[in-house]
């Protein structure tokens, strides 16, 4: 009977029993796919033809916007995340469904924040989710170290993960703010989502080594 060898805080699993990480990427794109469709759906067709119509809108679409390239920005750097490992097993099929979960939540915080025109509580609630999601991408993270090893390219790539961890912190202190001023708040999301804009370099830069 094959037995997995344990070395170095990591598992050493026989082939036969490693499953491909094909399957999980293309369940993740298309997840996010469908989000963004969902989301671009609350865009509601005025009825009347002058561009003042478009004016109540505006809240919507901004709110829009801001989770869209926070979507954009979870597919991009997810797909970096997998270019780094070769294989997933059950607890990181999990923690990337548990990723999914509070992404699939954006669509609906997002049409509460635009609706009722930034107003505190919708605010709160958007970084909660957006709080809980950047928690279950360094959870996943984690996830595919302790099956890869601390030796592998994801780990030299993400050393301490500062921006994640940094992102955190400002989730935790633009929640709290919502109540006295949400549109700073706001401003403060749109910082972490500026922050990580540009594709994770630490990755690329340690797949072309």
């Amino acid at each position: 009977m094959l037995v997995p060898v344990r070395h170095a805080g990591c598992v050493a699993v026989p082939e036969r029993f490693k499953m491909s990480k094909g399957r999980m990427e293309a369940f993740s794109d298309g997840v996010i796919a469908i989000l963004i469709t969902i989301m671009v759906l609350e865009l509601k067709v005025p009825s009347a033809a002058e561009l003042v119509a478009l004016r109540p809108l505006v809240p919507v679409f901004l709110s829009y916007v801001l989770s869209f390239v926070f979507l954009g920005i979870y597919w991009n750097n997810h797909h970096h995340l997998l270019q780094t490992i070769k294989h997933v097993d059950g607890r990181v099929l999990w923690a990337n469904l548990h990723l999914l979960f509070w992404l699939s939540l954006v669509p609906f915080v997002t049409g509460w924040v635009g609706e009722n025109k930034f107003d505190s509580w919708p605010v709160a609630l958007y970084g909660i989710v957006l709080f809980f999601a950047a928690v279950a991408y360094f959870i996943l993270t984690r996830a595919l170290i302790a099956l890869h090893g601390r030796d592998s390219v994801l780990s030299t790539a993400l050393g301490r993960d500062f921006k994640g961890k940094i992102s955190m912190i400002i989730y935790l202190m633009a929640i709290p703010i919502s109540f006295v001023g949400s549109w700073f708040a706001f401003g403060l999301y749109a910082l972490v989502a500026s922050i990580w804009l540009i594709p994770d370099k630490r990755i690329e830069k340690a797949l072309s080594e």
